[in-house]
């Protein structure tokens, strides 16, 4: 097993085969079945030549009647044979695809747990390299080496007692050669199976590479970085190339080396054994009435079926060289799912939970029906239940916060968002504006420093509810392969096909929709490639819109849409944005000239920060942004 494979990976391999323990019991036997009928052909060899044919040479009136009995015996070993095999090849199908599809699922949802840093250090492609070539690696040996490690072992273990009571000094030449056989197959698998883990990994960076290249093909073409993007596919894909040819070299050398080491053995065999039957000597060992155990020469049926016999006996010790290849992308496959799925998961440890609540004359009273009120539900020290009105105060205080510890991007932030007010934040790019609304969402955890949302640290909140209370619309939209209706719906899957259309039309995106082919039923796909920048941003807003948060989280929401569009748009956002907490980031300042305050950010700390006329009487960094005195980075 190679060292960057977990040590106990086959055991972690062998704990999904449980499901299936009954159908592999089956597919045991069938291949036990399937194996002892090659012994018994071997063997039948033996007896065909010395107690039939070698008889009825030179007879007169030869009798085919036990011949033909024989033949019959033999014809029905080879059916029981063609059809164990076949009856464990269609089970194998059927728990190879089971066990792929249970890892599969666990894969997926591992995926949902994993925290958002984790697809922030690790491609697309690469990810994507675990359902597709690691799992296919998985496919094949579960579904092909499998089977032959077990046909192999019963298959030696049975033609090795065949080849003991055939001739025991023939046996011993074969035992001989089997020791020099097995070194050269761990000498050249183990190094064969430390590339193959390599050439998975290189085969990731591959895959992850091509699709960025693919997501960024139009900026490609606008830059003119074809040759740039070549060099670099050309240096991973020459690594890909160099792992693999040293993997498959070594392994692929294996089945010749063998194959000639058999055919010497065959040569030896027979020499040895001619000699043994001319001289009339031998090992046969033979049992008498009495128990008596003795050596009879060797025939020459014997030497046919012991010929034949280390044949069957080389032919599985190849076969388990050949597989070594599979084997070893497999265990690297698996090494890697396995990885993946030993992530650690995002922690959910918050106990402060969002509840429906109807309010009385004086009281708070949780309900299971959905309401249009929602409350926090906290858990006392002392036992009791406490209900906090879901408002959206959010208060920041003191926050430092780096993605790494050799960099800080926020140094000591602190500000406050009042129910319904609007909060901008502007400055240049990598100043730190996205982060706070991270940190906010709790995609990343802050190292110093504390967020309170209505008077709750967010740390003791559950992420799934305090995201719930939170709508974000991002700079780059993100649509699923459905319809328009399912696009929307996806931001309160209990939402109503009125209340979608009813956001929709708050986000000014009614109109456009209607005038699809099917309207709301209208299917798109690839990320909405059929639609504009700005209709597709606009779904995005009607998707929060009908998840009706108390805050909003707008990044970037306009600048994929046209000024005239923006207008538009505009008049849908005041709607949506009314009676909420709403942190806007924007380049376009024309965007926030009406926000209660607006943080200006530089390189992570809050340089300025008032409304619009005071910053811009102020005539500091926002004015110098606001009427273009300098370009934003």
């Amino acid at each position: 097993m190679p060292k960057s494979v977990p040590k106990n990976t086959v055991k972690r391999l062998l704990s999904y085969f449980k499901k299936y323990k009954w159908i592999m019991v089956i597919v045991i036997i069938c291949i036990v079945l399937s194996s002892l009928t090659n012994v018994a052909n071997s063997l039948f060899v033996k007896t065909l030549i010395d107690d039939y044919i070698t008889p009825l040479i030179g007879s007169e009136n030869p009798d085919f009647s036990g011949l033909i009995s024989l033949l019959m015996k033999m014809a029905l070993i080879f059916a029981t044979g063609v059809i164990t095999t076949f009856a464990y090849a269609k089970l194998m199908i059927k728990v190879t695809q089971g066990i792929l599809k249970q890892i599969r699922d666990e894969m997926f949802s591992k995926m949902q747990d994993l925290p958002i840093s984790y697809f922030d250090t690790h491609t697309h492609g690469e990810v994507m390299s675990h359902y597709t070539n690691d799992a296919d690696s998985l496919r094949e040996m579960i579904s092909e080496s499998v089977p032959q490690l077990i046909s192999s072992v019963i298959t030696i273990v049975s033609v090795f007692f065949a080849m003991i009571f055939t001739d025991i000094y023939l046996t011993m030449i074969v035992i001989a050669i089997l020791v020099i056989m097995l070194n050269i197959v761990r000498v050249v698998g183990g190094r064969s199976a430390k590339n193959f883990v390599k050439q998975q990994e290189s085969l990731a960076k591959v895959n992850g590479y091509i699709e960025e290249m693919i997501n960024g093909q139009k900026v490609i073409k606008v830059f003119c970085h074809e040759d740039k993007s070549k060099e670099e596919f050309d240096k991973l894909n020459d690594e890909w190339c160099e792992n693999s040819t040293n993997a498959n070299m070594m392994a692929n050398i294996l089945m010749p080396i063998m194959a000639n080491i058999g055919n010497i053995q065959y040569v030896i065999l027979a020499v040895v054994g001619g000699i043994l039957a001319v001289n009339g000597m031998g090992g046969v060992i033979t049992i008498s009435e009495a128990g008596i155990i003795t050596l009879e020469a060797l025939t020459i049926g014997g030497i046919a079926s012991f010929l034949q016999l280390s044949r069957s006996f080389n032919m599985p010790v190849s076969r388990v060289s050949q597989q070594i290849n599979a084997i070893s992308m497999a265990m690297a496959g698996a090494g890697r799912i396995f990885k993946l799925m030993d992530e650690m998961p995002e922690e959910n440890e918050g106990k402060v939970t969002l509840v429906n609540v109807e309010y009385t004359d004086d009281d708070i009273i949780e309900t299971d029906k959905r309401t249009s009120n929602w409350a926090w539900k906290k858990h006392e020290e002392d036992g009791a239940v406490s209900y906090i009105p879901l408002k959206g105060h959010v208060e920041v205080n003191n926050v430092v916060f780096g993605y790494n510890e050799e960099k800080v991007v926020l140094k000591n932030v602190s500000f406050y968002a009042k129910p319904g007010q609007k909060i901008a934040f502007v400055g240049a790019t990598g100043a730190g504006k996205t982060t706070i609304t991270n940190l906010i969402n709790r995609f990343y955890e802050i190292k110093e420093g504390e967020i309170i949302y209505d008077g709750i640290n967010i740390k003791d909140m559950n992420k799934n509810d305090l995201r719930r209370s939170l709508g974000i619309v991002l700079q780059d939209t993100n649509l699923f392969t459905g319809t328009i209706m399912e696009n929307i719906r996806y931001g309160r899957l209990d939402a109503t096909d009125e209340e979608v259309i009813e956001a929709a039309k708050l986000a000014n995106a009614d109109g456009f929709i209607r005038r699809l082919p099917n309207g709301y039923q209208t299917v798109i796909t690839g990320n909405g490639e059929s639609l504009s920048q700005g209709q597709r941003q606009l779904l995005s807003i009607a998707r929060a819109a009908v998840a009706d948060p108390p805050v909003m989280i707008l990044d970037e929401a306009t600048s994929s849409i046209d000024t005239r569009t923006e207008a538009i748009v505009q008049d849908g956002m005041d709607k949506l944005m009314k009676d909420r907490t709403v942190f806007v980031i924007a380049h376009r300042l024309s965007t926030v000239r009406n926000s209660k305050a607006i943080i200006v950010l530089d390189h992570g700390e809050i340089i300025e920060r008032g409304e619009h006329d005071f910053l811009i009487a102020e005539k500091g960094t926002y004015y110098q942004l606001y009427t273009g005195a300098f370009e934003l980075e």
